[in-house]
């Protein structure tokens, strides 16, 4: 909430859009006609309302530089009539100044404005395809409560590394996937969908999380490498840390297999506990090649009421101002009574407190909750 509120904060003073701000110039304008019509005859200051409409640009739209231009010219005639006169080459040669500027400036406006529209267009477009790659978690899924967290690295970006995905199965069963790319930002959006893809394509027809840790892993290999030389192959550049889940809906376990990825954690009550694998397998991209038999299927207890914790090394490995991690699993018991939705949203807003607003890298995690059928 911290972050969007700055967002928010930060367009407020974006040009067109501090409209209360007219008062600088207003302000100006009158104090020039006081000063110089009360000053001695020697002392001009209307060339200073050129400064009138040229403020005016930085935080309002054409027609109100326009406006402020137009008075801005009244004033120096004002000035001219009860000053020299309008006769005065003095008096016409400012008027002629303002009347330039104050065309500039509004010609300035029109095109920022219309430079505008177009980024404003591109980044609507741009957040719908984002959303439908990144779609929002189902928030019920048998006897399942879940919820999903996102936060990009990149202010501007709703899509960056980090990923999440969840897919019913014919045997009564939900599959999940969390994983975080190699890299951050808009660089790894296209194995970020590629992966997405991949997974929703075949988490429900695989029979066995092996079987789609095989899948996913060969599709992100092909697409890789399909147009890469013989030499360029197994360079080891793209590949993606993941865990693929499945938790039954009529037994309280849930099967995982890990693919380099860190390790859920477990909330019960008070207690916190990871559940870390006993092997970690290559990260997706890396391990496939082996076939099936490279993933092993590690089965943990998860009973009604428990809450499953899932998250990206963008939130473990996130930094404060003294370099120190956030401690995840010290903070995660005061949130354990909490909905999923809760528990997330008290997780970014502490995150972000931490790290003061920054991240240096994306962030994700995903909250279940199992409840009685």
């Amino acid at each position: 909430m911290a972050l969007r509120t700055w967002r928010v904060f930060r367009r407020s003073w974006r040009p067109g859009h501090a409209p209360a701000l007219m008062v600088i110039p207003l302000g100006l304008i009158v104090a020039v006609c006081v000063v110089d019509v009360l000053a001695p005859p020697h002392i001009h200051l209307g060339p200073l309302l050129v400064a009138a409409p040229a403020i005016t640009v930085a935080f309002a739209g054409a027609r109100l530089t326009a406006l402020m231009g137009a008075l801005a010219v009244a004033a120096q005639v004002l000035i001219g009539v009860l000053g020299e006169g309008l006769s005065s080459a003095n008096i016409q040669a400012q008027i002629a100044a303002l009347v330039v500027v104050s065309a500039v400036c509004v010609g300035i406006c029109v095109l920022r404005d219309r430079r505008e529209r177009q980024l404003h267009l591109v980044r609507s477009v741009a957040e719908a395809a984002q959303s439908v790659l990144l779609q929002p978690l189902p928030g019920r899924a048998g006897p399942l409560r879940i919820a999903g967290l996102y936060i990009p690295a990149e202010e501007e970006a709703d899509l960056g590394g980090d990923l999440y995905a969840a897919a019913r199965t014919d045997h009564d069963s939900t599959r999940l996937l969390i994983g975080d790319v190699r890299g951050n930002g808009l660089a790894s959006i296209n194995n970020t969908a590629l992966l997405l893809g991949a997974f929703r394509a075949a988490a429900h027809r695989q029979a066995t999380l092996p079987r789609l840790a095989v899948h996913l892993d060969a599709a992100f290999r092909w697409d890789s490498s399909q147009w890469r030389s013989p030499s360029e192959q197994d360079t080891g550049e793209d590949f993606a840390t993941a865990i693929l889940l499945d938790i039954p809906d009529h037994e309280p376990v849930v099967h995982l297999v890990n693919c380099g990825h860190p390790p859920p954690l477990l909330l019960r009550g008070t207690h916190v506990t990871a559940l870390t694998p006993e092997a970690s397998h290559l990260p997706i991209g890396l391990g496939g090649a082996f076939g099936i038999n490279a993933y092993d299927v590690q089965t943990f207890p998860f009973e009604v009421g428990d809450l499953l914790l899932l998250y990206t090394d963008g939130v473990m490995e996130a930094r404060d101002t003294d370099h120190l991690f956030y401690p995840l699993a010290e903070r995660a018991p005061a949130w354990t009574k909490d909905d999923p939705g809760e528990l997330l949203r008290a997780l970014h807003d502490d995150l972000l407190a931490h790290v003061q607003g920054h991240l240096n890298d994306d962030a994700a995690a995903v909250a279940i909750r199992r409840l009685a059928l």
